[in-house]
């Protein structure tokens, strides 16, 4: 997978460098700022300036100007060169030999006194990037001996070196570098890791250097680059771990530098460049006689034998670009988070964050819409970005404009779809799903109204069953964008929970009414009759409730009523007056019989007009059933019997007013003996139900109803008239003897008696009766008498027993309390005034408690209930 990450610049040509002298080659470089020195094989150094020079084309360019060349006079190669800019010298490796240059004459730095600045018998240096001494004009430099396998420590100074540290080694190391205290080696067979301030070592792993070139590169603090067999990179750290994957470079690399986050190595033809993130291959440059390649400050330069040259790095952002347009969104998400460390916070997050919304566009495109909800939701996406994709959901007041520059291709949806209605589709399902999830985020904060316009538009183009949920709660939606788009899909339940969220609720319901009336066309709810009701049930405007409970009304009355049946109760202006409500309700008769029903028996309401009011109504609705020809017997039964359950159980209607409207009518008479009950004439009330009903089992009935509520004695002179009535009803010479079973009349007494026997008085009634009853038909109602008189007689022998064995026990101990003796000597005190007795007249308070004559005087003067002491001529 390519990425153009660097572009090959020259720094130096070939005619600039030697002119036309064909044997002189590069041997090394070294770059400091704007300063290039190149030693070659003649023993020459070269000092080149370079300006970096931006073209025509926008690409980096050098501009170089030779300022000076030097003669070594040593007449070997020029093996290695270091720049220490602090000192402003140039430490020069040359025939075995390493000394000082100055870096502007390129003169060899004469000895100081005392001190030398030259090294023998070296084969290879580093300088310690990392150094430990604090002195900032002396640089630290390793330096490999070529006759002892040791590694010397050296301080380098303007005019000197001084040796530091000798570190011995099991092997010939061959190459090192150095960081801090850790010495990276590459021996003979093996890596190793030293620290010669603690002679710490730690081998890494095995290497042939015969085989090939060895490679030892410090890459960050305490972490090596090294040539593992393979044609492996591998990264080492000071403790001798990888806390990075290898990279698969060539078997024949030569070089190796690090410009983070790449890894770039030369071999003999080519430059390779690796990812140290994924470690990938990422970029591969034709490069014929390769010989170096080193990295200056951030700065990757190439040498080949005759020329010089910049491995410049491409801006990571176009690095990234160019991978999102290859649609490689996980490289180009890997190379940002990786820029992190190069890349300031506040401009890494703003990137990271575009990174992100491009990935997930592009993931969107992809239909990958997992992995594009995460991106998105990661780069805090402004959604209406995406949105702004779908034609027409955003509302025509939204003032939104996509980013600059753009993060996606797409034109629109159909753009991106390109007429396949199934991708279209399964795009609005994700947009459906992801707005749905941000709406009550921070994401939505700004443009709550674009969101949730966008989801009301998709949900009614879906059918989806949360547009009602949507609707019924808090939401943003822009009216004006919403009711043209619920009307083009008939959804018109919707529109009404909208304006009634926008606090228009008489658009509403004439919107429901045309719906239920048949003029609109909506199957949302079957139950949208009911629905309307229980809206003007709650509605807080009583305005509106009488506008429409007319309709209502006249739609179903036993379910419109229930706008005033179920109305909360309160104490607020949206509560129904009852007067009012009755008013309104005088053509609807239905109704009004139902609403005057909840005020009496459901809110028990205590007005004499309500329950009169509803007792003529089940008059009436009785006195028509019964001028029906032919009746129906089922709907008068069941009138009536609401009819005397109003009479019997209310107290409070006008009896007399009801009385009267009944007199006219023979067929109430059972309701007439209510109304005779309720005005305490009973003598009427059992005439009509024994002699014009010749209901007995009623006249009971009437008897128990009406003494409910009253003390024993009532009830029984109920009982007692009516079995008069009963017996004044069969006069002597009318209906059969008794002795032979009686009349109906003398059944329906002894049937009372039989039953009710406990409620008379025995005596009386045997009083009462004809001395021609038989005594066997009285059986029952005798039994129940005898137990009776026994019971009652021998309960007040017990309870006259109980009273005067309690009369006895408080004889016992008023007698035992005053038998008690009281002593009183000068040592004793009175328990109201504390003094002592000085003479024998006391009174004794209850308990035995012996206080002064005028002290219990004073204290009956001054207590509030002027209450009489116990015993107070009680004196000793």
């Amino acid at each position: 997978m390519s990425v153009k990450a660097f572009e090959l610049v020259p720094a130096v040509e070939r005619d600039l460098l030697m002119g036309d002298k064909a044997r002189i080659n590069i041997e090394c470089i070294e770059c400091c700022g704007k300063h290039l020195y190149v030693g070659t094989n003649d023993c020459f150094i070269h000092h080149f300036h370079l300006d970096e020079v931006a073209s025509s084309k926008g690409k980096l360019i050098y501009s170089t100007q030779k300022l000076l060349h030097k003669y070594l006079g040593l007449k070997k190669p020029v093996a290695e060169l270091r720049a220490a800019s602090a000192l402003e010298r140039l430490i020069v490796l040359c025939d075995g030999m390493v000394f000082l240059v100055d870096m502007v004459t390129l003169e060899s730095v004469p000895s100081a006194a005392g001190g030398g600045a030259k090294i023998r018998g070296v084969t290879a240096f580093c300088v310690n990037e990392n150094p430990v001494n604090g002195d900032p004009f002396c640089v630290e430099m390793g330096v490999l001996s070529s006759k002892r396998r040791t590694v010397q420590v050296y301080m380098v100074y303007e005019d000197r070196v001084q040796l530091v540290k000798e570190v011995n080694t099991p092997e010939q190391p061959c190459a090192v570098s150095i960081d801090g205290y850790f010495l990276c080696l590459a021996l003979t067979t093996q890596y190793v890791i030293l620290n010669y301030n603690t002679g710490a070592s730690q081998e890494l792993f095995p290497y042939n250097s015969e085989e090939r070139r060895p490679i030892v590169k410090r890459i960050s603090r305490e972490e090596f680059l090294l040539a593992a067999p393979g044609g492996l990179g591998m990264f080492a750290n000071s403790e001798g771990a990888s806390q990075r994957a290898p990279v698969n470079w060539s078997e024949s690399v030569i070089a190796a530098a690090v410009c983070f986050p790449y890894v770039v190595a030369l071999d003999e033809n080519f430059v390779t460049i690796h990812s140290m993130l994924d470690q990938q291959l990422k970029q591969t440059l034709s490069f014929r006689d390769g010989r170096l390649l080193q990295d200056f400050e951030g700065k990757v330069m190439l040498a080949s034998t005759k020329s010089v040259y910049v491995l410049v790095p491409l801006p990571l952002e176009r690095q990234i670009q160019d991978l999102l347009a290859s649609r490689r969104v996980e490289e180009a998400l890997v190379l940002t988070e990786g820029a992190q460390r190069n890349i300031p916070k506040d401009k890494f997050q703003v990137l990271h964050r575009r990174i992100l919304q491009q990935a997930g566009f592009i993931k969107f495109g992809q239909l990958q819409f997992l992995e594009a909800k995460e991106h998105f939701s990661k780069g805090e996406l402004d959604v209406r970005e995406l949105i702004s994709l779908y034609p027409l959901l955003l509302p025509a007041s939204s003032s939104f404009m996509r980013c600059h520059p753009p993060l996606h291709e797409f034109a629109d949806l159909n753009h991106l779809a390109q007429g396949d209605q199934e991708k279209v589709l399964r795009c609005k399902k994700f947009l459906i799903s992801y707005l749905g999830e941000v709406r009550s985020t921070d994401v939505a904060n700004g443009c709550r109204d674009d969101v949730d316009t966008a989801l009301l538009k998709l949900y009614a183009e879906q059918d989806h069953d949360s547009l009602l949920d949507l609707l019924a709660s808090e939401n943003f939606c822009v009216l004006t964008d919403s009711v043209s788009w619920l009307e083009k899909y008939h959804k018109y339940f919707a529109l009404g929970l909208l304006y009634h969220f926008n606090g228009q609720d008489a658009a509403a319901l004439k919107l429901w009414i045309r719906i239920v009336d048949g003029e609109l066309q909506d199957s949302t709810r079957s139950d949208l009759y009911e629905y309307i009701v229980d809206f003007l049930c709650c509605s807080s405007s009583i305005e509106i409730v009488w506008k429409y409970a007319d309709w209502a009304l006249r739609k179903d009355p036993t379910t419109g009523i229930r706008i005033f049946t179920k109305r909360p109760v309160g104490k607020d202006r949206s509560e129904v007056n009852p007067d009012e409500a009755i008013a309104y309700l005088g053509k609807h008769s239905q109704a009004l019989l139902l609403y005057l029903e909840h005020l009496v028996l459901e809110r028990k309401m205590q007005k004499e007009k309500f329950h009169t009011h509803l007792v003529m109504l089940y008059l009436d609705r009785v006195m028509l059933l019964l001028s029906e020809s032919p009746t129906d017997e089922g709907q008068l039964s069941r009138a009536r019997e609401k009819l005397q359950a109003m009479l019997r159980e209310s107290d409070l209607y006008r009896v007399q007013f009801v009385l009267g409207k009944m007199e006219s009518c023979d067929k109430l008479l059972l309701e007439r003996a209510t109304l005779h009950g309720k005005l305490e004439e009973h003598d009427k009330a059992l005439h009509i139900l024994v002699h014009k009903l010749r209901d007995f089992p009623s006249a009971e009935a009437f008897c128990i109803w009406a003494s409910s509520s009253r003390d024993p004695g009532y009830r029984q002179r109920l009982f007692h008239l009516l079995l008069g009535v009963y017996l004044d009803g069969s006069p002597p010479g009318k209906g059969q003897a008794a002795g032979g079973g009686g009349g109906e009349m003398e059944m329906a007494a002894v049937d009372l008696l039989n039953r009710h026997g406990e409620v008379f008085d025995a005596v009386r009634v045997l009083r009462m009766l004809p001395e021609s009853w038989s005594l066997q038909l009285l059986r029952p109602f005798l039994n129940r008498a005898v137990r009776a008189s026994m019971h009652a007689g021998r309960t007040s022998q017990i309870a006259l027993g109980l009273a005067r064995s309690e009369n006895v026990q408080l004889l016992h101990d008023r007698l035992k309390e005053r038998r008690k003796p009281i002593v009183v000597s000068e040592k004793k005190g009175c328990h109201l005034c504390h003094n002592t007795f000085s003479e024998p007249g006391v009174v004794c308070l209850p308990g035995g408690v012996p206080v002064h004559v005028h002290c219990a005087a004073q204290r009956v003067r001054d207590s509030p209930t002027k209450r009489q002491l116990a015993n107070s001529s009680n004196h000793t």
